[in-house]
């Protein structure tokens, strides 16, 4: 079995992955806020660590796979106000849309994929764990998390005391004991969710909710957590100091990988700043799996430039690795180590990319190993998922429509109504419309 290498931001070193049980990895990330649909700076995570879970499958007999829905949250309350939805409405919703984004960026699900609301019990068990300890202090309604008491806090991020205050956005309050004190629960009006506690009818803070859903399934202790660099202080941090005070003597994540921001003009694409595309805006324009190669094109710690020249690159790039494949058509075969070893060293997807290039060389010649390796290298990445002759009609081919309506019919039957509405969201991303009559569900391109 190849080695695989990945470099720990906890150790700030590339390591030799040695999994807690080698029969079976553990690995969760940070997952989306539901309450606007995504742009492509969000998907970056998700398509990185579903190359990552990908690979892990090639390496291990089983892997679990967690990914959270973050669906209680002050921009939720704040968007359900401003559109006069309720908060269910817009969570489902943009949930729905998120799930469709993704797909269509062949980003598989995860294995498990909790939502906060449904994990309210577990926070409030660590958090009453944490008053315990000594690690936090309930006030005035409130409960945070004592920093001070957390001698190794800021090792993650290897930021000091100082340059911590100073990153955190600290909001100032009387009932704070110390100003970096960070909110494990607050108190709710009636107007907006809040669940009972011991200490009033309140919602958690942010970062509490990672530590309870890894717990619980996960463990307490578990081998990769995975999101972008700009969660590495304060929510890594939090969710560290949280988790190894409440569970004494365990390791929390034993590896941590931090991806790049996806830039714009050389500032990070975000919503705050509005420089941003959605994912469904860039989808009108280019296929899924361009956008996906695009955002794997640079190393996934690194900074990623995005614009429609480069876009436009990764389709011509697609379009030739599907040429050769017309070529020499295979069935895919074993993946080439010339695209598995840099895959193994920590991910490195360009120099696959590289590798990818000199089999579609080959496979254009006519080599059917050749092709077979890039099958198979495309299956690994996510990418070449589509028949020849559907790629170049756009990608959406009448079987696999047909498949999709068929699936969405099952469900409906099966009364699963929210898997119905995210396939109903999946074709609408890709520009198709559902019409229900007579019985039957026709489809149609808009």
């Amino acid at each position: 079995m190849p080695v695989l290498r990945l470099h720990n931001s906890l150790t700030r070193t590339r390591e030799v992955f040695a999994p807690i049980d080698p029969g079976h990895v553990r690995m969760y990330v940070c997952g989306p806020t539901v309450y606007d649909l995504a742009h492509v700076g969000n998907a970056r995570p998700v398509v990185v660590f579903d190359v990552l879970a990908r690979l892990l499958r090639r390496l291990y007999p089983k892997v679990t796979y967690v990914r959270n829905i973050t669906d209680v949250d002050d921009k939720i309350n704040a968007r359900a106000a401003a559109s006069g939805e309720s908060i269910g409405s817009v969570t489902a919703r943009t949930a729905a849309d998120f799930h469709a984004d993704m797909a269509a960026l062949g980003a598989l699900p995860p294995d498990v994929e909790p939502r906060a609301t449904e994990h309210i019990t577990d926070m409030i068990t660590i958090i009453e764990r944490l008053i315990q300890n000594g690690h936090a202090y309930a006030a005035d309604g409130h409960v945070l998390f004592s920093v001070a008491s957390f001698a190794e806090y800021g090792h993650l991020s290897g930021r000091s005391p100082d340059d911590l205050l100073a990153g955190a956005r600290v909001e100032v309050a009387t009932y704070k004991e110390n100003p970096g004190d960070f909110v494990l629960w607050k108190p709710s009006t009636d107007d907006l969710p809040g669940w009972d506690s011991p200490w009033g009818r309140g919602r958690p803070g942010w970062h509490i909710e990672c530590s309870a859903m890894s717990w619980r399934h996960l463990g307490e202790s578990f081998d990769i957590h995975g999101g972008g660099n700009d969660l590495l202080f304060p929510h890594h941090e939090n969710e560290v100091a949280q988790s190894l005070c409440c569970f004494p003597g365990s390791t929390f994540a034993r590896v941590w990988l931090h991806n790049g921001m996806l830039n714009i003009n050389g500032t990070k694409m975000s919503k705050s700043l509005g420089n941003f595309f959605t994912v469904r805006d860039v989808l009108a324009k280019a296929p899924g799996e361009a956008i996906r190669m695009l955002l794997l094109r640079g190393h996934y710690a690194s900074t990623v430039e995005f614009s429609e020249d480069l876009l436009a690159d990764c389709k011509r790039d697609l379009d030739r690795w599907y040429r050769a494949l017309e070529r020499a058509p295979a069935a895919a075969g074993e993946v080439p180590a010339s695209v598995m070893a840099p895959l193994c060293d920590d991910l490195n997807t360009p120099l696959a990319f590289a590798g990818m290039h000199a089999l579609a060389d080959a496979a254009m010649a006519g080599n059917t190993e050749a092709s077979a390796g890039l099958r198979a290298a495309g299956d690994l990445l996510g990418l070449l998922q589509y028949d020849s002759t559907a790629w170049f009609r756009g990608g959406d081919d009448a079987a696999e429509i047909d498949a999709l309506v068929q699936a969405r019919i099952d469900a409906r039957k099966e009364r699963n109504f929210a898997r119905a509405d995210e396939i109903r969201a999946e074709l609408a991303a890709r520009g198709l419309a559902l019409e229900d009559k007579g019985g039957a569900t026709i489809w149609r391109r808009e």
